[in-house]
């Protein structure tokens, strides 16, 4: 370790309280620390202040993150002889047959609870070591759609498997009862014998103010970017094994959604194409459903609220990654700045090597 290195020290108490803290201490380790943490607000270096008690820069340097993490709590519980703990054994386990009962905790909660039944508080940087000494683990709440059903995946794999038995002469794949007789007939021009096309589609509607990446300036940080914007959809097709495609829309309708279809055609002729998609309202309606059939296409519709099934869903995520910092004059560079990078982003098919684990018999695919 460098001699003139430094490390941020939070001030957790003003110098004077440190000195008060120090001159009531009646332990030679504390007193070590403390005076430690003092040659630090001091300006010295990690070395230099554990030198001067004696100590290991190595030392020093697990006591300055036992400090920024939680004050003099934090350094006096592995004292020898040193500070009792504010909970005895017995208090908590006490302490924890509370938190079990009430769980899941907010750490505002569990102070609140501290107080109440114990009269003690914990700094809120020492709280979460301390709650994970005790053997509690934390987590971020993830919020389930209401919509989504309790087995997504189970059903997705019934709809993939059901759509690679379909035999093209037999009923369309996705008339369903209701729908009228006429139309349901695959153009002359479409030929789907060979073999199937597996792909994912969806619309996003990407920004190119939408910058969520840092650009390093050796100058002036300041930095200033023309104001453009879209409001048209871009309607992507990110294929397995065929022609990917993105086309940009004025809107999401039945009629514009089918006319992105007939160019996922166009790219990939002479197969069945299987594609995988959510239930957007122009996706299911009859007029989407009996266009695909004509273009020998056949719409796998995901479970609902359940777009992380969707592949395509990572290819956006990276697609405004990789073009946040790249700066474009006008709503047309945009546009095509979004084609190039989707038809980059697509050669991958890691993005969906998971669902094909999952969900995708090649056997019956090939």
């Amino acid at each position: 370790m460098s001699d003139h290195r430094r490390k941020e020290i939070k001030r957790h108490l003003p110098e004077e309280e440190l000195d008060k803290q120090l001159a009531e201490a009646d332990d030679e380790e504390i007193v070590r620390r403390l005076s430690f943490i003092k040659n630090l607000y001091r300006g010295e270096t990690i070395k230099e202040a554990a030198n001067r008690v004696g100590r290991s820069e190595a030392t020093g340097d697990r006591w300055a993150d036992d400090w920024n993490e939680g004050g003099v709590e934090a350094l006096a519980p592995s004292f020898g002889g040193g500070r009792p703990p504010k909970l005895d054994e017995e208090e908590q386990e006490e302490l924890l047959e509370l938190l079990r009962d009430g769980q899941p905790w907010k750490s505002q909660e569990i102070q609140h609870l501290l107080n109440e039944e114990f009269d003690v508080e914990y700094h809120p940087d020492y709280l979460g070591k301390f709650l994970r000494q005790l053997g509690l683990s934390y987590a971020k709440p993830r919020p389930k759609r209401p919509n989504r059903p309790e087995n997504p995946e189970e059903l997705l794999d019934e709809r993939v498997d059901d759509a690679l038995d379909e035999v093209p002469d037999d009923e369309p794949h996705n008339k369903r009862e209701g729908d009228e007789e006429d139309g349901w007939v695959v153009d002359d021009d479409v030929c789907t014998d060979g073999g199937t096309v597996v792909g994912f589609f969806d619309a996003s509607q990407p920004q190119p103010y939408d910058n969520s990446r840092r650009v390093w300036y050796v100058d002036d940080p300041h930095i200033e970017r023309p104001l453009v914007k879209t409001d048209e959809s871009a309607v992507g097709f990110y294929a397995l094994n065929g022609e990917s495609l993105v086309r940009w829309t004025v809107d999401e309708t039945k009629e514009r959604i089918c006319g992105v279809l007939e160019q996922v055609r166009e790219q990939n002729p002479d197969t069945r194409i299987l594609l995988v998609l959510d239930k957007h309202g122009s996706h299911i309606c009859e007029y989407t459903r009996k266009r695909a059939h004509q273009l020998g296409i056949d719409l796998v519709f995901l479970p609902s609220g359940s777009p992380h099934l969707n592949p395509i869903e990572q290819v956006w995520k990276q697609l405004k990654w990789t073009m946040a910092p790249i700066i474009v004059d006008d709503e047309d560079e945009f546009h095509e700045l979004v084609k190039d990078v989707f038809v980059q982003v697509t050669q991958r098919v890691s993005f969906a090597r998971s669902w094909c684990e999952k969900f995708l018999d090649f056997q019956k695919l090939s």
